[in-house]
């Protein structure tokens, strides 16, 4: 596997936001996940749950709901407005003010023609869907008190609105309030205490189902304003609800962090009737559970512990399989972290910062796993706080250290960076106008060029120099892709550009002629990661599925490594593993080791060793030091793995052959969140 001196980093203070709420699109298999920051970030289901796009957050945008509208997405908030994202520019396409003050929740009629959305000032607002924008068309009674939540019938001839201490149906048609349901005060509470009703759901048959901040999940006939039954789950707020598409299941997300799922089945063998019967309780969060959803064979979570958990439902899965197994999604699928090689310096993305530190020194030699004293620690050079009210979307560090790019949604912004003694940075003031907003950035090896992915899959290319920042070309595609490039890559000789987007496309463009060169055969899952090896200029992409390929840029063809791989097949051990291959380095000194890594390992492939079995285990290579020879002959194969680090955010080698480890532990995220209502304690 190779010895190597690695800066062990733990002080990239990554903090990831809440989840605050979510949506699931049954018919794209997509969800869409909003954070407190007011960021919006798109997984693919059909993809191994791959976060496939991210919309960057603004400051003041508190998204409190999120709805589906066929391939379409919308948003609702506390800042009174809706709005609709551009999914191919990743960005706000345009806000509507509902001049109702703050919004609380966002519903579509099950046609999709119509969004209704709760407000402030206690009416529910009606909008027209149009094929490019959405248009107001009226309001329903108004209510004393706010319109907290939501829920259309699926005749779209009712809405049920929840309150505080009541339920609402509405005639949709005529906007009257057709019933009232009120709501008990929590048992045992004092009757000044009122209660929210914080969701509900509105049935085929007319039932209506609500959580309410009692702790009750209740169930009512929805044609006689009748409450069927009442359950007290828990003694703080159900804060979310989510239906099944068959509506044969009902989960309820608590403030103690747990999630409990109703079934519409019989309550005893002989029993033909059916009824609500509580089945599963689900404990995978250690704070609020505030967004739910529901989807054939899952339940998907999330909430202040900033994870999103996938349960599978194990009466919809075969067990003791990969569709079976628990899924915490806990950090972003998407590189973070900016290593400039040759001068040893760390570029860490925040939201609202960047921050340029310097790696420390070490002195002496010793054995592996030994910890070498410090001669010179790790300094923080810049924190360049960002500009306007837009989150920073992506960033980039040059090679040599002396550029710096960032980009919102809105500007680009380019700085050169002197260090000598003392360090000094400098804006570049005039950015050729083609650089508006962009979705990646990516320097040359060699620092003189600038590549930013824009619309339509288009990469602008900029010479950067001391004197001027000026515009060279924009490399286009022919496959009419209108897809965001999601990973950019340029080759270490200056004559490759690689690019990927979330159409699946692989295009390579010849920098030399300035034209589109060949594109890779598209494959059916997403690159998580591309890289072009410094020495033979082939493609090493990973994709969401785990599978790798090797493609000759020179020949336009996969290379014979690639093909005996897939012949062959990756081991399952390998193609089991449930986070993303997010970054990829190559070491110089021996051409044939390819170095990736996900958030639990990093692995060094050794393209001169054969491959190992199908069946065959992964072993850490410091448990494999410790075995007899004999036995560790046995295991030399391709795939040599470390888990000596956890939670990886980035694993790099520098020009020097030393690697850089960037870790955030779990636990150390988990320390800087609030405390959750309830401790759990042993046997309790």
């Amino acid at each position: 596997m190779g010895e190597f001196k690695v800066h062990r980093v733990r002080f990239f203070d990554y903090m990831p936001s809440a989840i605050r709420t979510m949506a699931f699109n049954s018919q794209t298999e997509r969800l869409a996940v909003a954070r407190a920051d007011g960021a919006v970030e798109i997984f693919n289901f059909n993809d191994n749950f791959f976060q496939e796009k991210v919309i960057p957050g603004q400051d003041g945008r508190a998204t409190e709901a999120l709805c589906w509208v066929g391939h379409r997405l919308f948003s609702a908030g506390l800042n009174g407005e809706i709005t609709e994202y551009d999914l191919e520019n990743l960005r706000p396409q345009y806000t509507v003010d509902a001049y109702g003050g703050p919004i609380w929740t966002i519903s579509s009629n099950s046609q999709g023609t119509q969004l209704a959305v709760g407000c402030e000032d206690g009416t529910v607002k009606i909008f027209a869907i149009l094929e490019e924008r959405i248009q107001f068309q009226r309001n329903l009674n108004r209510h004393k008190g706010r319109i907290i939540s939501l829920c259309w019938h699926p005749s779209s001839a009712q809405i049920a609105a929840g309150m505080t201490d009541m339920i609402t149906i509405f005639d949709a048609e005529t906007g009257h309030a057709t019933r009232r349901l009120l709501v008990d005060r929590a048992m045992g509470a004092s009757k000044n205490k009122e209660v929210v009703v914080w969701s509900v759901g509105y049935l085929s048959d007319h039932t209506i189902i609500s959580g309410d901040s009692a702790g009750k999940v209740q169930i009512w006939n929805g044609l006689t304003g009748t409450l069927v039954r009442t359950y007290l789950v828990t003694k703080w707020d159900v804060l979310v609800l989510s239906v099944s598409k068959d509506e044969s299941s009902v989960i309820a997300g608590t403030s103690e962090g747990t999630v409990i799922q109703f079934q519409f089945i019989s309550s005893t063998v002989d029993q033909h009737d059916k009824e609500w019967v509580r089945t599963r309780t689900f404990r995978n969060h250690s704070h609020d559970v505030s967004a739910l959803a529901h989807t054939d064979t899952a339940v998907v979570s999330g909430g202040m512990d900033t994870q999103l958990v996938v349960r599978p439902l194990l009466d919809k899965v075969e067990k003791n399989t990969q569709e079976s197994a628990l899924r915490k999604i806990a950090f972003p699928h998407r590189s973070l972290v900016g290593c400039a090689k040759k001068a040893g310096l760390l570029l860490f993305q925040f939201p609202d910062h960047l921050e340029l530190w310097k790696l420390g020194e070490s002195e002496g030699h010793g054995k592996p796993g030994d910890r070498l004293p410090v001669k010179r620690k790790p300094e923080k050079l810049i924190e360049l706080k960002r500009k306007g009210e837009d989150h920073i979307c992506c960033s980039a560090l040059s090679a040599c250290g002396g550029w710096l790019a960032y980009s919102t949604v809105s500007s680009v912004r380019l700085y050169r960076i002197q260090y000598n003694n003392t360090i000094s940075i400098n804006k570049v003031s005039k950015l050729p106008k083609e650089l508006r907003s962009v979705h990646q950035l990516c320097f040359s090896s060699d620092s003189s060029k600038l590549f930013a992915s824009s619309c339509q899959s288009s990469v602008i290319v900029v010479a950067v120099s001391q004197q001027e920042c000026r515009y060279l070309h924009t490399l286009k595609h022919k496959t009419g892709s209108r897809q965001p490039v999601h990973l950019l890559c340029a080759s270490d000789d200056g004559k490759w550009l690689a690019t990927a987007n979330t159409d699946c496309e692989i295009h390579i463009y010849n920098l030399h002629k300035m034209k589109l060169h060949c594109m890779v055969p598209v494959y059916n899952s997403c690159p998580t990661t591309i890289a072009i090896h410094p020495v033979t200029n082939n493609l090493i992409s990973v994709h969401a599925d785990q599978q790798i390929f090797e493609f000759s840029l020179v020949q336009k063809e996969y290379t014979q490594w690639s093909r005996r791989l897939q012949t062959q097949g990756l081991l399952s051990l390998w193609l089991e593993r449930d986070t993303p291959i997010t970054h990829i380095t190559f070491n110089p000194k021996n051409p044939d080791h390819i170095i990736l890594h996900d958030t639990y390992m990093f692995c060094i492939i050794d393209q001169s060793l054969p491959f190992p079995e199908l069946n065959a285990v992964l072993w850490n290579q410091m448990i494999l030091k410790s075995l007899p020879v004999s036995q560790r002959i046995g295991q030399s194969h391709a795939f040599k793995i470390c888990k000596s680090f956890q939670h990886l955010m980035c694993v790099s080698l520098l020009e020097d052959l030393s690697l850089v480890v960037v870790e955030r532990p779990l636990l150390d995220i988990m320390s800087q969140l609030p405390a959750p209502v309830r401790q759990k304690k042993f046997a309790t």
